[in-house]
């Protein structure tokens, strides 16, 4: 990981250490690297979530591009996943998504995807993030080498909606839904998704207005979208974050539908349809023990990487496995699209249903959950305390001693945010109670490593 990429791009709180000066840089040095690359002047898309920075950001990006010969096609506001689909679909070098997904307003981040739709390789961010920490300046181009914005591209939207409107078959007649947008970019796309289907739809949380993105509603925050389902009778609730690539649901009894039951219910109608390659599944290290035991008795191998959609679609990638995704809610279909998507996932998951002729909470109970406790400590963002905290061996030795006290019937993760300056500890046991007890007895020890620094 870089001094400014994370696991998923540039990210920040505006005004502090992401600032329009910076994203300036970021346009110029995306541009030149795409340059020395293809040898030509490069096109770049933008699109954007629903935050008040936003616009700040892409205007400055757009600068930035533009100085360095670049040409600039906005897309407007508009889900992350569809600026990896749009972006390859009028053939661009590059796709800029300003977003910080889940996160509160006063963040944001900037994530680049290459022209095939795909997050830009490590290697390529390297040598953007060099350029931007360099003290030698970019060169602004003169007269007719500077790059121009190309107009009128926002309608595009229209185009990654109906690709996904094709992506299912069945009209999905007779299902009630009930979708949060999250105050986010799925308000500028679910509407017209489901309008293109004979399902019974209605929205809370889609009228953004800069600050209210992800509070207290979308995939992070699900009391009232539980609540509203079950007063409502609906048959599914549909929870999207802020940029739309992660999907969480609540079935008829107000229950969560969790990223792993989505993969286990998919997976499994995948694997009786033929089209589950290689039989397996890839999850991350943060998949539920119940995911791994539904695995096993449906003969289904689950594969686990490293937390982080990227480190699923590696993997995805490498041996040509079909569905992936995180417990969080990026699902990632290959077939369909080059990172994980919202709205995609609840296509999919929309058509078993209606197939199934059951019930939501029925059609996910194939799939069992251990009781599982998540808790974040949060650190002063000073460069190497995440590192150091992280290697004291006294931490070490204390996940290794929990996890052999409860003799296989539970496990502890403990891990650095890739994002931002948290430690996240997740315990996951028989009961509550004991996850509970152990979480709390590392979050303890977690608090006096991070204080003694």
């Amino acid at each position: 990981m870089g001094k400014l990429f994370g696991t998923d791009g540039i990210r920040g709180i505006v005004g502090e250490n992401l600032t329009a000066e910076l994203a300036f840089r970021v346009g110029q040095a995306v541009t030149q690297v795409l340059k020395e690359e293809k040898g030509r002047a490069p096109l770049i898309t933008i699109g954007m979530d629903t935050r008040i920075s936003s616009d700040m950001l892409e205007s400055a990006l757009i600068a930035g591009i533009t100085s360095a010969g670049g040409d600039v096609m906005p897309l407007g506001t508009i889900p992350t996943p569809a600026v990896a689909y749009l972006t390859v679909k009028v053939e661009a070098d590059a796709g800029v998504v300003i977003s910080a997904s889940h996160n509160p307003f006063e963040h944001n981040g900037i994530k680049v995807f290459n022209g095939q739709g795909y997050k830009l390789s490590d290697a390529l961010e390297e040598k953007v993030e060099a350029k931007i920490l360099s003290e030698e300046p970019i060169a602004h181009l003169k007269g007719g080498d500077i790059g121009k914005r190309i107009h009128g591209m926002k309608n595009l939207k229209y185009e990654y909606i109906k690709y996904l409107q094709g992506t299912i078959d069945d009209d999905l007649s007779g299902l009630r839904i009930l979708v949060d947008c999250a105050n986010g970019a799925a308000a500028a796309t679910a509407p017209d998704l489901f309008a293109g289907f004979a399902i019974e739809a209605d929205f809370i949380h889609r009228k953004p207005n800069g600050v209210n993105i992800n509070d207290r509603c979308g995939s992070t925050h699900l009391k009232s979208l539980a609540a509203m389902v079950t007063a409502g009778e609906y048959d599914l609730g549909v929870a999207f974050d802020g940029d739309a690539d992660r999907c969480l649901m609540i079935d008829e009894k107000g229950n969560v539908i969790d990223g792993d039951k989505t993969m286990a219910v998919c997976g499994k109608y995948m694997k009786d349809q033929g089209t589950l390659t290689g039989r397996t599944i890839v999850g991350t290290v943060m998949s539920n023990l119940g995911l791994h035991e539904f695995c096993n008795k449906n003969g289904i191998r689950l594969v686990c990487t490293p937390v982080g959609d990227r480190n699923v679609l590696e993997k995805m990638l490498e041996f040509g496995y079909r569905i992936g995704g995180e417990q969080s809610g990026h699902t990632i279909f290959t077939d369909y699209a080059t990172t994980g998507d919202g709205q995609l996932t609840a296509l999919q998951f929309l058509q078993i249903l209606k197939r199934s002729g059951k019930k939501a909470s029925e059609l996910v109970s194939i799939c069992p959950q251990y009781p599982q406790v998540l808790e974040n400590v949060k650190l002063e963002n000073v460069p190497g305390l995440k590192e150091a905290v992280m290697a004291d061996q006294r931490l070490l030795e204390a996940c290794q001693k929990e996890e052999e006290a409860m003799a296989g019937e539970g496990r502890v993760l403990v891990r650095a945010s890739g994002t931002e300056p948290l430690i996240r500890v997740m315990v996951e046991a028989k009961t509550t109670e004991i996850a509970q007890n152990c979480a709390d007895r590392l979050v303890e020890l977690v608090n006096l490593l991070k204080n003694e620094r």
